[in-house]
């Protein structure tokens, strides 16, 4: 069988140098693409196929990975590998500064490789599905460039309104992997703090805000080019429709708690960047951020609150960022969740490092601190 690397389906992307020897492959991640296949500026997400090499070691060298977008974010890192896209697991990978080289062992045929654990744009539709057969209710907010719809599933009844938004940047897809959890657990009719929740308040999740780039295998934009979290204070109807649809049903809605939920290439954390360095943030808006971070650290090991992104971050674009934008906005607890691609370095686990699984679970773990929060603001607004 000749052998060959492919990332022709969805999700995929790399660009191959050089394939003649399963021990001599040579690849560049490629740049995001637009719609109209020309390439924007950023270049970090692989996802591709093995062919024709079964039954012998492999070794793959990315040769520009020192020119990617977050260089240091392969710094420790380990790619994930698949025989049959359900299982993923850690693979030997080295750093030298500018060419990363995976060693995955001896291969099966097809044989997968990805940045993290892909989720597919065929699996968030069975999301949407199986949340409605549970009880959830599905609304189309809007669509995106290429004619994706853009949806968002409501679940519950009460008067406080939770805003949850996953995929902003479509290569993290371990934020749809924390929103499969999340919905899982709050439409559990058998878990008595889900039912609770469900009691208190109405939940809006948007499981994927980027659909275009999750399909054309991006990392951080969308069809037109543009990085949807930097969208937020002017979003565009023809260059950010995506983010335009949303925000107008949050402004509908009103808000008293938000997520927006992404990945780091960098850091081997879990943690959440707050809303401190904005000039109204008051008295109330930190008690309520620390109580939840709190909360949040007895819920779930894999929280902290020691490592993170410094308050000065985005100095200059507040508010075209998705939480800033809405703690800015309403007042109320905003938050941006990040997991790592790497592994969380307080408790390492060299078979699957940071995982879909711990995703799923740390989305089913948000709840008990949200729990609490809703407590202390009370029942009706």
């Amino acid at each position: 069988m000749t052998l060959h690397v492919s990332s022709a389906f969805d999700g995929g992307a790399i660009e191959v140098v050089r394939c003649e020897a399963p021990d001599a492959i040579e690849l560049a991640i490629r740049r995001d693409l637009r719609a109209d296949g020309t390439a924007s500026e950023f270049l970090q997400w692989f996802y591709f196929r093995v062919g024709g090499a079964a039954g012998r070691p492999l070794v793959l060298r990315i040769v520009n990975a020192g020119s990617t977008t977050y260089p240091k974010g392969w710094e420790g890192y380990a790619a994930l590998a698949s025989c049959d896209r359900k299982y993923w697991q850690r693979v030997s990978t080295q750093f030298d500064g500018q060419v990363l080289t995976i060693l995955p062992g001896v291969a099966a045929d097809p044989f997968y490789l990805a940045y993290f654990e892909p989720y597919s744009w065929e699996r968030h539709l069975d999301l949407l599905a199986d949340a409605v057969a549970r009880g959830a209710a599905l609304r189309r907010l809007g669509a995106s460039i290429q004619g994706r719809d853009v949806d968002s599933l409501v679940v519950g009844e009460g008067a406080r309104i939770v805003w949850i938004i996953a995929r902003q940047h479509p290569g993290e897809t371990m934020a749809e992997w924390f929103v499969e959890g999340l919905l899982e657990r709050l439409l559990d009719t058998a878990d008595p703090l889900a039912r609770e929740l469900r009691r208190r308040a109405t939940f809006h999740v948007v499981p994927n805000m980027n659909p275009d780039g999750s399909v054309l295998g991006n990392l951080r934009s969308n069809a037109a080019g543009a990085n949807l979290n930097r969208e937020w204070l002017a979003p565009s109807r023809s260059r950010s429709p995506e983010v335009a649809c949303v925000r107008d049903a949050l402004h509908a809605t009103g808000v008293d708690a938000f997520f927006d939920i992404h990945g780091d290439e960098n850091l081997p954390y879990v943690f959440v960047a707050g809303c401190e360095m904005l000039p109204e943030f008051g008295a109330r808006q930190r008690a309520e951020q620390d109580a939840f971070c709190e909360d949040f650290k007895r819920a779930s090991p894999d929280f902290q609150t020691r490592h993170g992104y410094a308050a000065d971050k985005y100095r200059d674009e507040l508010l075209k960022l998705a939480s800033k934008y809405v703690g800015h906005t309403f007042g109320r607890l905003s938050l941006t969740l990040e997991m790592p691609f790497k592994d969380n370095a307080d408790a390492p686990d060299p078979r699957t490092g940071w995982s879909a699984a711990r995703s799923r679970r740390l989305g089913r773990a948000l709840l008990d601190p949200l729990y609490g929060h809703l407590l202390r603001l009370g029942a009706t607004r």
